[in-house]
C-alpha cells in the first residue's frame, strides 16, 4: 500500500479554505437547478451524476487514478478499513439534497449557520474518537473556543440576511415552520465530518484521494438514483433538464472539496479541515453576494 504524502500544515490550511470556496458556488448552482426542475431529488441526482462522470474520466486518464482504481477492491476485500466507509457518499448525497431542498425554504443565511453548527460540533467528536487518519485528538479548551467563535462569527456575518432569507414564515407559522427544514442541514452538516474522516481513511489505503472521491460519488449516485426512481414511480417525473451548461457544474465543484477534504484530514485532522472549509465557505458566500447577487 502506498500512502499519500502528508502536506505541511501551512500548505494544508490554504487548501482547506480554497476547497471551502467551492461549497457556496455549488449550493447556488444546485439551488437554482432544483428550482428549475421543481425537484430537489432530481437536482441532487444531476449534481452527483456529473461529478461521477468527472471522476471516472480522471481515474482512467491519470496514472495515479488508475493505480488507485487497482487498490479499491483489494482494500475492501482485506478489510483495510471498515467496509461501511465505502458508503460515505451517502452522506454527500444527503448534503446535496439538503442544498437543493432547503435553501429555497430557509435562505442561504439559515442554511449556512445550520450546516456550520453541525459540522463544527461533529468535528470535535470525530477527532476525539479518532475516526480519521490523523488519529485521536484531545478536546482542549482552545479547540472548544475555536468552535464557538467559528459558529458565532458565521452567525454574525450572515445576520443581516436573516430577515430576507425566510420570506413568508410568519404566515406559515413563524419559527416553528422552519424547525423541520432546519434539522436537515444541521444533520447533513453534522455528518460531513464523519464523511471526511471516512474518505480520509480510505485515501490512505487507496494511495490517492482520486479513488476515494470516485467511490464517494458511486455510493452517492446509487442512493440518489434509488430515491429518484421511487419518487418518479409515485409522483411522476419533474421538469425537463435545462440547456444552460452552468447548471451542471455542481458535481465538479463537489469533486474539488470532497477530494481535498479526503487528502487534508490526514494532516490537519477533521476539525481543523472543517474549520478551514467553513472559512472558505463564508468568504465564498460573501463574494457571491457582492459580485453575483441573487436577482
Amino acid at each position: 500500500m502506498t500512502s499519500p504524502s502528508r502536506l505541511p500544515v501551512l500548505a494544508g490550511l490554504p487548501l482547506a479554505v480554497g476547497s471551502g470556496l467551492a461549497i457556496p458556488v455549488q449550493g447556488r448552482i444546485n439551488g437554482a437547478l432544483g428550482a428549475r426542475l421543481g425537484d430537489g431529488i432530481a437536482a441532487a441526482v444531476v449534481s452527483f451524476s456529473t461529478g461521477l462522470l468527472v471522476m471516472i474520466l480522471i481515474s482512467l486518464l491519470l496514472p495515479r487514478g488508475r493505480a488507485g482504481l487497482a487498490r479499491i477492491i483489494p482494500a475492501v476485500r482485506e478489510r483495510a478499513f471498515p467496509r461501511i466507509y465505502v458508503l460515505a457518499g451517502g452522506i454527500g448525497a444527503l448534503f446535496v439534497f439538503a442544498q437543493t431542498f432547503t435553501v429555497g425554504i430557509l435562505g442561504v443565511a439559515l442554511f449556512t449557520v445550520a450546516t456550520v453548527t453541525g459540522q463544527t460540533v461533529s468535528g470535535l467528536l470525530v477527532d476525539r474518537l479518532g475516526l480519521g487518519p490523523a488519529g485521536r485528538k484531545s478536546v482542549t479548551g482552545i479547540r472548544i473556543i475555536g468552535c464557538i467563535l467559528t459558529i458565532a462569527a458565521v452567525g454574525w456575518a450572515v445576520s443581516p440576511r436573516f430577515a430576507a432569507s425566510s420570506p413568508g414564515t410568519e404566515a406559515d407559522g413563524g419559527a416553528a415552520a422552519l424547525l423541520l427544514p432546519l434539522l436537515l442541514p444541521v444533520v447533513a452538516g453534522f455528518l460531513m465530518s464523519f464523511q471526511q474522516a471516512m474518505n480520509g481513511t480510505a485515501t490512505v489505503h487507496y494511495g490517492t484521494p482520486i479513488a476515494a472521491t470516485l467511490v464517494n460519488f458511486i455510493a452517492g449516485c446509487l442512493v440518489l438514483w434509488t430515491v429518484l426512481g421511487i419518487k418518479v414511480a409515485v409522483a411522476g417525473p419533474g421538469n425537463p433538464l435545462p440547456g444552460e451548461w452552468w447548471y451542471y457544474l455542481g458535481g465538479p465543484m463537489g469533486c474539488v472539496f470532497i477530494g481535498l477534504g479526503a487528502l487534508l484530514v490526514r494532516t490537519l485532522g477533521v476539525l481543523v479541515t472543517g474549520l478551514g472549509m467553513i472559512a472558505g465557505q463564508l468568504l465564498g458566500s460573501l463574494a457571491l453576494d457582492v459580485f453575483l447577487p441573487v436577482p
